[in-house]
């Protein structure tokens, strides 16, 4: 006898329905499982044979296969573990075979039986709820994976809750959705003093998803005015929530089921290796980059980071997705994130102060930014040096606008720009804010005026402008517009937009 249980294999935030079946024959007594398990997978027959004997469910001395259909799909992680347990019970028929052809399960066993809590419950009731089936799943992810809410989720601590509620003897009572998960409470601007013009810098930013490069010495605020920026920006939609949540949820960083709608907030050290920030590694799990989807990656000490790792971020950068490409498969991840690199002018950071700079002047800071290319550094689309902050401004008061009040501007922005875009997409992507914007459409909606045409061109003989730099100054200039509450981008817009794309360093 056959029997199938179902379960999900993940491709990036997409799952896929796996056929888990499994066959009892005469032969030499053994358990296999076969269909491209990896090591978790693999090991799976031990932990379900453990189980079973804290049920008191002796296995026959029989020759057990289990099929994790389709064969040629890559299977990874344990939570494949109760949907092979069940499917061998019913081959058994010790549960009926046709109480699994409604359900998918996925869920780690103890060796006590008991189910622990697994990665990727959400995507999996994704998957569930397209296909029309239930999901039993840990108790642990219940919470988390009851957001869906099209299908019945059903979440047990223990094995024999799972076979006491598919036999009808103690029907479990579907899961409930976790609690918005409560932001966290960012300092706020009104903080920071002085770096006024900075603070301008994150508000066309939050309002426009603009990239952001600062330079300024050790101490200056960079760090402090980064992690500033997500409370400026506009609270997640439910579309933008749940499809973040589906990334962490694979990261396993969803607390307590919670659907989190303040933007992501990722600070990623240095010293992260490949797979860390673009993803891949074991499991191809997501990289930092899709972790701060629809949300903020800062890249403190940008120059440190390895020529390899700054070079991947371009292609992301452009196209709001990456590809992790294995030998078997490519695996895709979301990673629409605004990127907020922050760096010193040079090594030892004092560039700017005779007093303190090395003998290496100007040199050092050509060569220490030198690190970032210029390909990439024409994505940031505004770029700021930081004056070092001094005693007289840290004695001043808190002074400034607080986060509350340029977040209502961003917000109303935001808005603006929502209406513009609605409905618009561009390949896969749906647009959303002015970053999103392509070339042709730019150049309808951030048409300058003469005075604007004739500025952006004395802008882009005396910088150089490459077609990319010239659009990221139009994209800039419309956020800017959109910030003045201004249907036109007019030469004062252009203006600002400009001074952000000054060069770091004479001559550079």
């Amino acid at each position: 006898m056959v029997a199938i249980a179902y379960s999900v294999a993940f491709q990036g935030i997409e799952g896929r329905l796996v056929e888990v079946q499994s066959a009892v024959s005469d032969g030499l007594p053994g358990f296999t499982i076969v269909g491209l398990p990896d090591k978790a997978v693999s090991e799976a027959r031990e932990r379900v044979r453990a189980a079973f004997g804290a049920l008191a469910i002796a296995l026959p001395s029989r020759k057990i296969t289990v099929n994790l259909s389709p064969a040629d799909l890559p299977k990874e992680g344990s939570h494949f573990d109760l949907p092979i347990a069940l499917s061998v019970l019913a081959a058994l028929e010790l549960l009926p075979a046709e109480s699994l052809e409604g359900v998918v399960s996925l869920g780690e066993l103890a060796l006590d039986g008991r189910l622990a809590p697994v990665t990727g419950a959400l995507p999996a009731a994704m998957t569930s709820a397209e296909d029309g089936r239930a999901l039993i799943c840990p108790a642990a992810c219940g919470a988390e994976a009851a957001w869906v809410g099209s299908v019945p989720v059903f979440a047990a601590s223990h094995l024999r809750q799972v076979l006491d509620h598919l036999a009808e003897r103690a029907p479990l009572t579907p899961a409930l959705p976790g609690q918005v998960a409560a932001p966290p409470r960012p300092g706020d601007l009104r903080d920071v003093r002085g770096q006024e013009r900075a603070k301008r810098a994150l508000e066309i930013a939050a309002a426009g998803r603009h990239h952001l490069m600062m330079i300024g010495p050790p101490g200056a605020g960079k760090s402090m005015l980064a992690s500033r920026l997500p409370g400026l920006m506009p609270e997640l939609s439910p579309a933008e929530a749940l499809e973040t949540s589906m990334v962490h949820s694979l990261a396993g960083l969803l607390e307590n089921g919670g659907i989190p709608r303040q933007p992501p907030f990722r600070d990623p050290h240095h010293t992260a290796s490949m797979a860390a920030i673009v993803g891949g590694g074991r499991g191809a799990r997501p990289g930092e980059i899709s972790l701060a989807h629809n949300g903020v990656l800062f890249m403190d000490e940008f120059p440190e980071f390895s020529r390899q790792v700054l070079d991947t971020l371009r292609q992301p950068i452009e196209t709001g997705e990456v590809v992790v490409a294995r030998a078997n498969a490519h695996i895709r991840y979301p990673c629409r994130f605004l990127l907020v690199a922050a760096a010193n002018p040079c090594r030892c950071g004092h560039l700017a102060d005779p007093s303190r700079a090395c003998a290496r002047v100007p040199v050092c800071g050509q060569d220490y930014l030198g690190r970032v290319s210029g390909p990439l550094m024409d994505r940031f689309d505004l770029r700021l040096e930081l004056p070092a902050v001094g005693m007289v401004d840290l004695d001043l008061p808190p002074a400034g606008e607080t986060t509350a009040e340029v977040a209502a501007r961003v917000a109303a922005a935001h808005r603006v720009q929502l209406k513009r875009f609605s409905g618009l997409t561009e390949g896969r992507r749906v647009l959303r804010t002015n970053s999103d914007a392509p070339p042709p459409l730019l150049e309808q909606i951030a048409a300058p005026d003469a005075d604007g045409r004739e500025l952006i061109r004395r802008a882009a003989d005396r910088l150089g402008l490459t077609a990319r730099g010239y659009h990221r100054i139009l994209r800039t200039a419309r956020t800017i517009a959109d910030l003045a509450e201004s249907d036109k981008v007019h030469s004062d817009h252009l203006a600002e937009a400009i001074s952000f794309r000054l060069p770091f360093l004479p001559g550079g």
